[in-house]
């Protein structure tokens, strides 16, 4: 019966039917390449590529009508970052891009090959658009992939992992927060868009939120993909397509928060603590000096783990840098307050305008006078006390010894004589020294007393402006960086 029908329509081919001239002529080809013998006589895959490989041209655009142009679709899915280089200003991804194309020439018939609908063919034999990423900047470690899939509507569909490394233009202002924006544009390096255009396989919705592929326990958040389509012209004349994707990715800040802000906050409350230490005591020198030096190897320690270009700084580096500048701040005060309260040191009284601004002026903005007025009444006391008690002292020994020098005269009936021996001269010069002495000494500790009641005022009055500054500071920064982590 096959073979009445098979002579019927090569009869009417014969009279100039095209259409029975197709059937006869893809009957042929078919037996012919369905002649082979061995272990191929019943591949039918054999078959099919050999029938899609007869006459294939693989350096030419395959389609019929040159006029039309050749439709490639694209996709593109992140699947990890692998690394973000701020000093060389490159982003290193791994990607799963997706392209597939109308081939013209590679078109079967499912029926004349036991209903095969596609087969998997080598990307050397078939053509492939030249789509490639403007942004390259180094070949990646990316496998090899040396088939595509064709389907019998001559569908090609090359599905292939890609390793990716692009430049970008990061910018680390806001690190640990930062959030980075990088692009990756696909287009033909040749081809104009009367010749290749480009379009999504998907719509812009699902590539934006598609995160299904993404392995998300690294360093890095994907927030979304954006997806544009863009035509433009070099020389006004031939116009090129092009799709690009921008790839959204947050820094987890985390381990940067543990590591580098933390100690940093801990550093500058043991810095705030110091001021409670008493001034006029070295120890506070010794501490903040320490202090000092701690932060000193802190930052040492850490300079490897901030980001450095030099197109930048980022914000925490300049965080670090007046922190330093606090502390070396706070040390400097340390050491004028301990000038001025140390009394071996001044010997001048303190100027009067001095004891007006300071001790009467900034006493009363500070609320500060009621302890000092207690504070300095004390030392008032003990000091009339001491003096009273020598003074006594002095006088009950004078009395002693003119009443034992009457006595002994009233004893022999001798007559009193108002003689004072040499011992006694020598007594009362000394004691008069003794008095020259405390008095000298009372008035230096008068003067220290004033200095002293000075520097106190001083320093609490720098170590509220200190931590004014220190607070505003901290509240600028903390504000920033919680608007850039949760914008």
């Amino acid at each position: 019966m096959k073979t009445l029908a098979l002579w019927t329509a090569l009869s009417v081919c014969m009279c100039g039917a095209v259409k029975a001239c197709s059937v006869v002529s893809r009957f042929f080809t078919v037996k012919k390449l369905g002649s082979n013998t061995g272990r191929f006589a019943n591949a039918t895959l054999v078959r099919l590529s050999e029938f899609l490989s007869a006459g294939y041209k693989k350096g030419v655009r395959p389609v019929k009508d040159w006029r039309y142009s050749t439709m490639v679709s694209i996709d593109l899915m992140v699947y990890s970052i692998l690394n973000v280089d701020e000093k060389n200003q490159v982003l290193t991804t791994y990607v799963w891009y997706r392209q597939q194309w109308t081939d013209e020439f590679l078109v079967w018939n499912p029926e004349d090959f036991d209903d095969v609908k596609q087969i998997s063919m080598p990307t050397a034999n078939v053509w492939v658009p030249d789509i490639v990423i403007n942004e390259f900047v180094d070949v990646g470690k990316s496998p090899d992939i040396p088939y595509v899939y064709v389907r019998s509507d001559g569908l090609v569909q090359n599905y292939k992992p890609i390793q990716v490394v692009t430049a970008c233009s990061l910018n680390i202002y806001n690190f640990p927060f930062d959030v980075q924006n990088c692009s990756l544009t696909f287009q033909s390096w040749l081809h104009t868009i009367n010749d290749i255009n480009i379009t999504l396989m998907r719509s812009p919705e699902e590539v934006k939120v598609d995160k299904t592929v993404f392995m998300n326990q690294g360093e890095w958040e994907l927030l979304h993909i954006l997806s544009k389509y863009k035509s433009f012209s070099v020389d006004n004349d031939d116009y090129y397509a092009e799709m690009k994707f921008h790839v959204v990715i947050r820094r987890r800040p985390l381990f940067y928060t543990v590591n580098l802000l933390l100690p940093s906050i801990f550093l500058m409350v043991m810095d705030i603590v110091g001021f409670y230490l008493p001034p006029d005591s070295g120890e506070r020198v010794s501490f903040k000096i320490t202090l000092l030096l701690g932060y000193s190897v802190f930052l040492i320690i850490v300079s490897d783990t901030l980001p450095a270009t030099a197109i930048g700084t980022p914000l925490i580096g300049v965080y670090f840098v007046v922190c330093m500048a606090l502390l070396v701040i706070s040390l400097t005060e340390t050491v004028l307050i301990v000038r001025l309260v140390h009394k071996q040191d001044l010997q001048s009284h303190v100027p009067q305008w001095v004891k007006h601004l300071v001790l009467d002026k900034a006493t009363m903005l500070l609320c500060i006078r009621n302890r000092m007025s207690c504070s300095l009444l004390a030392r008032d006391s003990d000091l009339a006390r001491y003096k009273e008690n020598n003074m006594n002292t002095v006088r009950c020994n004078h009395h002693c010894e003119t009443s034992r020098d009457m006595e002994r005269g009233l004893g022999v009936g001798l007559p009193v004589r108002d003689t004072t021996p040499p011992v006694m001269d020598n007594i009362l010069h000394e004691v008069s020294s003794i008095r020259q002495f405390l008095e000298k000494r009372e008035a230096c500790r008068d003067i220290a007393k004033d200095w002293l009641q000075v520097g106190y005022v001083l320093d609490v009055l720098l170590f509220r402006v200190y931590l004014l500054a220190m607070l505003a500071y901290s509240i600028t920064l903390g504000t920033l960086w919680s608007v850039w982590q949760y914008a």
